[in-house]
């Protein structure tokens, strides 16, 4: 068939002209994560704003019975661990459905959402037991602002690893097409290491 007959028979829009060899799921989703970057940058602006500029005579701050705001460090400390390890776990899975090894993926995927699951009910617990609320002081606002914020990106994620858990156990995601597994995976690695600077910023420091 010629070439003009070919132009003839041709149906619809020419394909798609990608001027990048990056992805498009792929960069689509470090555009998202740059927005959520400016997102967690305003809530750390206004901790920082009543931590450095508000300058209380002390940090943590005292409470209405002055007695200093206490932190759960260590139990954060060890859901940090938890989250870690999660990003090593949806590696792992990532590795394997590129080396066709689909019981690693599996396994890797369910580990991933177990810990994910962990961290968020630790999570919930440590609410209930913190002994402040949001309404006490600033510190109690932007506390539960940041930490807030970081367990609704955990949920999110929570429900993005549910949906590849059972798309990986379907055989959708192979050495050939893994896209939405590493786009998913980006995003978790973005929440792991998001957490690591609340941590460090609201717990210790």
């Amino acid at each position: 068939m010629s070439a003009a007959a070919e132009a003839h028979e041709h149906h619809g829009p020419p394909p798609i002209h990608y001027s990048s060899r990056i992805n498009p799921a792929v960069l689509g989703i470090f555009l998202f994560i740059g927005s959520e970057i400016m997102l967690f940058g305003s809530f750390f602006t206004a901790y920082f704003f009543d931590r450095i500029v508000a300058r209380p005579a002390q940090w943590p701050p005292l409470d209405a019975a002055g007695v200093p705001f206490e932190r759960p460090w260590f139990l954060a400390l060890i859901n940090t661990l938890i989250l870690v390890t999660s990003s090593f776990t949806i590696h792992w899975a990532t590795v394997a459905c590129k080396r066709g090894n689909r019981a690693g993926l599996q396994a890797g995927m369910v580990l991933t959402f177990l810990l994910g699951l962990t961290f968020l009910l630790t999570q919930v617990i440590e609410y209930h037991r913190i002994g402040f609320n949001t309404h006490d002081t600033a510190f109690a606002a932007t506390f539960f602002g940041l930490t807030g914020l970081h367990g609704c990106h955990v949920f999110i994620g929570l429900l993005i690893l549910l949906a590849m858990t059972i798309r990986a156990f379907r055989g959708h995601f192979s050495p050939e097409s893994h896209h939405g597994l590493e786009v998913g995976g980006i995003y978790w690695h973005f929440v792991d290491v998001m957490w690591i600077v609340v941590y460090v910023t609201v717990y210790v420091l």
